[in-house]
């Protein structure tokens, strides 16, 4: 089986920051972090090719968010900087199923994810 863990989830006001950590039993070329709140469809935050270090954002978190990891740690981090009450949500990490192609990591799409964690929870107060 493969196990996804997450940590470092917790409740700060905006304009704070958080630093998620996961740490996966399978560790392919594409991870990701993604995030689903009440009632809303799970989006895509950010994915990382760790083969090449080359990361990848959605619109809303580019330029606060940063994805990073360690192959030999089996572990992909999220650092959130200046976290605004959108951000609120269950953060999910996740491993791609098969080792992908760079342009498919790029592309963050959920169904190439097929192994998830259970989540740690983001709760930002104005």
């Amino acid at each position: 089986t493969v196990d996804l863990v997450e940590s470092g989830g917790g409740s700060v006001q905006a304009g704070g920051s958080l630093r998620l950590s996961c740490i996966s039993t399978y560790f392919p070329n594409c991870m990701g972090w993604f995030r689903q709140a009440p009632g809303k469809e799970r989006e895509s935050v950010a994915t990382i090719y760790t083969e090449s270090g080359d990361t990848f954002y959605s619109d809303s978190v580019r330029g606060r968010f940063t994805i990073s990891s360690d192959t030999d740690k089996k572990t992909v981090w999220l650092d959130l900087r200046d976290l605004k009450s959108d951000d609120t949500s269950q953060y999910i990490c996740a491993a791609a199923s098969d080792n992908l192609f760079v342009r498919e990591c790029q592309r963050r799409d959920p169904a190439d994810f097929g192994y998830w964690g259970h989540g740690t929870q983001v709760t930002v107060s104005s």
